[in-house]
């Protein structure tokens, strides 16, 4: 057991969870430096993993271990005389030193010295250590600090919170079981509640406490402590105060290990105060920033402070904001939530939030200002408000307690990134509230009503969809804005066409086509003439809706989003039924399928056109698992009324005179109880591979490619991230980007899809370039 003055034993009382990834890469590495430095935030287990890591080491003779624990010692002389001290040198003063051949198993072996919490004298270890290295030759030291010692020949070995388990993995009890964070925290309850155990009920509280204390050791600890006392759900409801809860720390631990507040009180006393200040106005971006959000939030006078930059990059060196960028653009960071709170305390006591907030406010709605001018929302506008969409939530908040009209505008910008992704349960509710918050005249109250209409139409609530609509066409009509006039009245001709008012929705795009034209804007013009096109086609005239379409569909591939190119693709795919051309039909049906669906309505009219093509090709059984599977994500066929219908209709009366009852009836149960990715692939068959992997090849990344491919053979992120040479929150990025661009759940789903590509042979050609899926949703023209 080994010991050193100012340490202690270096075996631990309590077990070590987790970190095998690390233990092994640290292990390599340490034998080709001479100074390594674990450095990350408070409470994320630097101490732990030095000492394991040591006794490592000293188990398998590589080396004698000395332990020198600095948190307690402040000047250069005390640090120097426990250093000489452990590693066997007398002080300044004292005996002669002994030849270099004959100091304590320099010829024999290796020594490490381990020093515990530089963070507050790195001056006086730099000093120390710069004099030692060189006339040591067999000593190796490991540090452990919240930023870099900057020496000569350091390697410095960034630690982030354990692994989480995945919220979109298939099966959440499965992805706890897996987690290194979980594992702790279990551990750590059954030591004072013996029959603690992880169920299908419990999982969901674990994995949400170890989620939001970031995967941090010394909080899931404590936390899991609680456990004794409290029931699981109150301690997962209270970890909104998190800095008040957690103060249970071991009885021998150093003081600012015996609670969250006083481990992330050392560090902000570390801080210089413009780094304090920075770290306290930052506490209102919970959606992360980069410079440009970290700059509004921090100026005093609203004015961009070119110094931020590098106030982020030393609060970055210390531990105290974590980088997340991975996607090639402008670097982002972020606060871990533990570090956000106590930051937002200090905000709050020194009086500075209402100032900060205010700022934020304008900077947000600066940014969202384009959805007030333009018809169809730019997808650079769009990728903007999608990184500041958390910071949109909190802001939102924050306005919600008073009648501020900018509220109307954030709460819209908030639902437009929402209706592009899929929305959360509270959106309509927070924009119905500052609807009644704000209920005088606005300039902003009409593309708020345009949101609120969208998202009832995306719950099927057409008559409260159609309510917000003629209310936001009634107020745009009082400004002079027609790009967003225009952009009202398509939302509200898709409403009237789902309502079943064919003659109000040709009205609104006749007057939409009157202000595309005014305003020479092609774009506008063309999907106003695609919708005209279709209800040609439902009046019995295809030869001219036809020839509609394929003029104006190149250019709308390219201009306009999914949600209003799904109609275009249904309408060409239902011409193609109409000349009998089912290659043509098929394409077009399939092209609206490749990317996950935004709104059920949308994907349910592509399936049932392919049923319809299946039905005339005498593949009869897929004719029903498409319409099972089109009944059960989407209301009955309402595209086209009664035209439609009855297409859909004979298709499926075909089937079911064909196929015996037996074997029908489960046709259609097997559609209606598959699963998302079964429906696709149902209904893309071959191609969804083909096309799929083409795809990747567009809208994935190199980096994203190579971390694909890493996943694949079985890497985790930590490994992964040091094969890579970045950081494991990067690695996490870009495993986030890639499930979300390919429409994947999990780590699993990314590995089996990549496998499934190695087989698959891409054609010369393929389908036009996708848009994703969505029909007249009535959303934002983004």
């Amino acid at each position: 057991m080994g010991t050193a003055v100012g340490g202690g034993p270096l075996t631990q009382l309590s077990s070590f969870v987790g970190r095998t990834d690390e233990m092994v890469e640290l292990g390599r590495f340490l034998h080709g430096v001479r100074l390594l430095t674990l450095t990350g935030p408070a409470g994320v287990g630097k101490t732990r993993l030095a000492l394991e890591l040591a006794g490592q080491e000293q188990r398998a003779r590589h080396c004698e271990v000395v332990v020198v624990k600095l948190a307690a010692l402040t000047r250069i002389d005390e640090i120097r005389g426990q250093i000489l001290a452990a590693i066997g040198e007398p002080a300044e003063g004292g005996a002669p030193r002994a030849p270099q051949a004959a100091v304590p198993y320099a010829n024999e072996r290796d020594r490490l010295l381990v020093l515990d919490d530089c963070e507050h004298v790195l001056d006086e270890c730099g000093l120390m250590l710069g004099e030692l290295l060189p006339r040591q030759p067999y000593l190796r030291v490991v540090a452990t600090s919240r930023e870099p010692l900057r020496l000569p020949g350091e390697a410095v070995f960034s630690l982030s919170g354990l692994a989480l388990p995945d919220k979109d993995g298939d099966s959440f009890l499965s992805e706890c079981r897996r987690s290194d964070a979980v594992r702790l925290f279990l551990d750590r309850a059954r030591a004072v509640l013996p029959d603690f155990q992880l169920t299908q009920e419990s999982a969901g509280d674990v994995g949400e406490i170890c989620i939001r204390l970031d995967g941090l050791p010394l909080p899931i600890e404590m936390a899991a402590r609680l456990t004794g006392v409290l029931p699981l759900p109150e301690v997962t409801a209270r970890l909104d105060d998190r800095l008040s809860l957690l103060t249970n720390g071991w009885r021998l631990a150093d003081r600012r290990h015996q609670s969250l507040r006083a481990s992330l009180q050392w560090g902000y006393d570390l801080l210089k105060p413009t780094e304090q200040s920075l770290l306290r106005r930052l506490s209102v971006l919970p959606g992360g920033f980069g410079l440009d959000t970290a700059a509004v939030v921090a100026a005093e006078d609203g004015a961009a402070d070119a110094g931020t930059s590098e106030l982020l990059i030393a609060l970055s060196a210390k531990s105290v904001i974590t980088p997340c960028t991975g996607q090639g653009g402008p670097a982002r960071f972020r606060l871990l939530e533990s570090m956000r709170g106590f930051g937002h305390e200090r905000l709050v006591a020194k009086s500075e939030d209402t100032e900060t907030y205010g700022r934020l406010v304008t900077w947000l709605t600066r940014l969202s200002e384009p959805l007030n001018r333009e018809t169809f929302v730019q997808p650079a506008t769009l990728r903007r408000l999608q990184e500041e969409h958390g910071n949109l939530t909190e802001a939102l908040h924050w306005l919600l307690s008073g009648t501020d009209e900018r509220q109307l505008l954030l709460a819209a910008a908030r639902a437009t990134v929402e209706l592009s992704r899929g929305p959360a349960d509270d959106t309509l509710a927070l924009l119905s509230q500052a609807l009644e918050r704000s209920a005088g005249p606005s300039p902003y109250r009409s593309v708020a009503l345009e949101c609120a209409a969208a998202l009832a139409g995306r719950r099927a609530d057409y008559d409260t969809a159609m309510r917000y609509a003629e209310q936001a066409v009634e107020q745009e009509r009082e400004y002079d804005r027609p790009p967003l006039l225009s952009r009202l009245l398509l939302l509200r001709s898709a409403l009237r066409e789902t309502h079943g008012d064919q003659g109000g929705a040709v009205a609104d795009l006749r007057e939409c086509l009157k202000i595309g034209r005014g305003l020479c804007d092609e774009t506008l013009t063309a999907l106003c003439l695609t919708g005209l096109a279709r209800y040609r086609l439902l009046k019995g005239e295809p030869g001219r809706a036809e020839q509609v379409i394929s003029e104006v569909l190149p250019l709308l591939r390219t201009r306009v989003s999914s949600r209003w190119l799904h109609t275009i693709l249904v309408t060409a795919g239902a011409l193609a039924l109409e000349r009998d051309d089912l290659p043509a039909a098929e394409a077009y049906f399939t092209e609206s399928l490749h990317s996950p669906a935004e709104h059920t309505r949308g994907p349910a009219e592509a399936l049932r056109g392919l049923a319809v093509v299946a039905a005339r090709a005498y593949r009869f059984e897929k004719v029903l698992r498409l319409i099972g599977a089109a009944e059960r994500i989407g209301p009955r066929a309402s595209w086209g009324d009664a035209w439609w219908r009855e297409r859909v209709n004979a298709a499926r009366s075909g089937a079911l005179k064909v196929l015996p009852a037996d074997r029908a009836s489960a046709s259609l149960e097997a559609g209606r109880t598959m699963r998302p990715r079964h429906v696709l692939a149902l209904a893309l068959g071959s191609q969804a591979a083909r096309a799929t992997a083409e795809e990747a090849d567009n809208l994935l990344s190199k980096r994203e490619q190579d971390v694909t491919a890493l996943v694949v053979q079985g890497l985790t992120n930590r490994q992964i991230a040091a094969r890579m040479h970045v950081s494991v929150r990067t690695v996490e990025t870009h495993i986030r980007h890639i499930r979300t661009t390919l429409g994947l759940r999990s780590r699993a789903h990314i590995a089996a899809w990549a496998a499934e590509q190695r087989t698959t042979t891409v054609p010369t050609t393929v389908l036009p370039p996708p848009g994703r899926v969505s029909l007249a949703d009535g959303g934002p023209l983004v």
